[in-house]
């Protein structure tokens, strides 16, 4: 393999915080940019975090204790196999703060979403050995919509911190098996272990980059020890919690859990979704995000393979676009300043601050109008459908709280389109049909019930939802129907006014709710013999 700058073993040595402080601004700056406009367009943040809120609640009830079960997600519960840090710290939280689940959703995820930038230039910086190149490659993921989806929005409260753990880790990684620097093996190992406790995806990241590096840098009898003590020490470390874990639910929680969304094996999907989205976004953002393609051949060409290889194992092992484009970022910023700048230096006769300058000035203004744009959900993204969705708004607020109040706690609701997974958490009443947590009881049942949460929620008429609910045995005391547009798993949906008028001529369904958004009808007595619900699979 040829050398080149990453292989150094000496980067630029750093000169104290306020000497990379000029290089981190513009990241920082654009990181706090994003977030503010988010806020502002998001008054109840994107997609949903009701379980994982759900959970911090139920940890609080047990005495902080881990639960077995978390309730009302399905009439069974789900298991409660979810790394628990973060469900934790969010806990308390909310126990000292008395912050509500909605505000920690809106401003947690992105202030930490800000936070790891800082590990992610740091490690740009020493693998490349230029601030420059740290910089850019940090400012474009700062505004890079692939990563702000999964970060900045409600999720984020878990995601974003293992990002920032993994980013650590993979940083201390570098200087452990290029440099050989013992110092950083307890800094790895914490990271490792915080990131294990986190997100099961970020684990698998940290785990392949961190085999990557050790094949790129090292590859020596001490070197495998010190990956051997990060992974077996995390292992260790962590086993009060996953040994917790298979003394309620068995091994096979795990191992059910890890096809569900995706899993290993996501080439396929990975460059479908990319392909896919260069489709549905404007020629300026697909440019910006197929930049990373050329300048992943134009580093074989190079024969730095490093960043090539880093991102092609990503994308054989994980279906997921966060990861591909983070890397992206880094192959962007390099084929910029050492092919792009340089090509033009040498065949333009201005100077090599003009094109810098003017570079910088046009890179920064394209990736910030694309990642505010995001934020505020002005892009086209999900096939069509506006990024970053709310799954509810003012009226699904107020029909939340009219059902806490007014309906009794052992009440099943079948609730249509995304807002169900927020409505336990705020209601604490049941779903009777939802996916979300179903995927630690495995793929069957987590199918299963994804299929039907769909399928329920695309119906637009009453005796559409009577027919499909006979069929599952599905029986609720309540319906929640969302009135105008509303969105399935993200995607945007409208609701025809034939689907309240239908229900409301229907003898099965009486109107107990309404507002300008929702109508909640409560089933009429004996519309259907009564039966257990969806407790266990069925073809689909």
């Amino acid at each position: 393999m040829a050398s080149h700058q990453t292989d150094s073993k000496t980067t630029q040595e750093s000169r104290g915080l306020s000497y990379e402080l000029p290089w981190l601004i513009p990241a920082l700056l654009a990181g706090v940019c994003v977030l503010y406009f988010y806020i502002g367009t998001h008054p109840y943040g994107s997609f949903g975090a009701g379980l994982y809120f759900h959970i911090a609640e139920q940890i609080q009830t047990n005495g902080y204790v881990l639960p077995k079960t978390i309730p009302n997600y399905t009439p069974a519960g789900v298991p409660f196999a979810y790394p628990p840090l973060m469900f934790y710290v969010v806990a308390l939280l909310q126990n000292v703060t008395h912050l509500d689940a909605f505000t920690i959703a809106r401003f947690l995820p992105g202030l930490v979403s800000v936070a790891y930038l800082v590990p992610l230039y740091f490690l740009a910086r020493d693998l490349f050995g230029s601030r420059p190149q740290a910089a850019l490659a940090t400012l474009i993921v700062a505004v890079s919509p692939p990563v702000l989806q999964w970060h900045i929005s409600s999720g984020g409260i878990v995601r974003a911190p293992a990002m920032l753990f993994s980013l650590v880790g993979i940083y201390a990684g570098l200087h452990l098996f290029r440099d050989g620097d013992e110092r950083w093996l307890a800094p790895a190992l914490i990271a490792f272990t915080l990131t294990v406790l986190t997100h099961p995806m970020y684990t698998i990241f940290f785990v392949i980059s961190f085999l990557l590096l050790y094949a790129r840098f090292d590859r020596s009898l001490r070197g495998m020890g010190y990956g051997l003590i990060v992974g077996l020490g995390g292992l260790v470390l962590t086993a009060p919690w996953w040994l917790s874990v298979i003394a309620m639910h068995g091994s096979s929680v795990f191992s059910g859990a890890a096809g569900t969304h995706g899993g290993l094996g996501g080439a396929v999907p990975a460059l479908y979704a990319l392909l896919r989205q260069q489709i549905h976004e404007p020629p300026f953002l697909s440019a910006w995000h197929l930049l990373p393609v050329v300048g992943c051949l134009w580093l074989v060409w190079r024969k730095e393979y490093f960043l090539p290889a880093w991102l092609v194992v990503i994308m054989a092992t994980m279906d997921e676009a966060r990861f591909v484009f983070l890397i992206g970022a880094l192959i962007s910023a390099r084929f910029i300043f050492e092919g792009i700048l340089r090509w033009i230096r040498k065949s333009a006769s201005v100077g090599r601050n003009e094109i810098v300058t003017f570079s910088v000035v046009l890179l920064a203004t394209i990736g910030l109008s694309g990642g505010m744009l995001y934020a505020t959900g002005g892009l086209n993204a999900h096939a069509g459908s506006p990024s970053l969705p709310g799954f509810v708004d003012n009226n699904d607020v107020e029909a939340m709280s009219w059902a806490s109040t007014n309906t009794d706690p052992s009440a099943q609701f079948v609730v249509l389109g995304d807002a169900a997974e927020w409505f336990p958490q705020q209601t604490h009443r049941t779903i009777a049909v939802g996916p979300w947590g179903v995927e630690w009881k495995g793929h069957q049942q987590y199918r299963y019930q994804l299929h039907h949460f769909r399928t329920l929620s695309r119906s637009h008429t009453a005796a559409a939802l009577t027919s499909k609910l006979m069929r599952m045995d599905v029986h609720p005391q309540y319906v929640y129907v969302p009135k105008g547009a509303y969105t399935i798993r993200g995607m945007r949906h409208t609701q025809p006014s034939m689907m309240l008028s239908t229900m409301q001529s229907s003898p099965q369904y009486h109107l107990v709710f309404e507002n300008d958004g929702v109508a909640v009808f409560e089933m009429a007595d004996g519309w259907y013999p009564s039966g257990p619900g969806p407790s266990g699979p069925m073809p689909v």
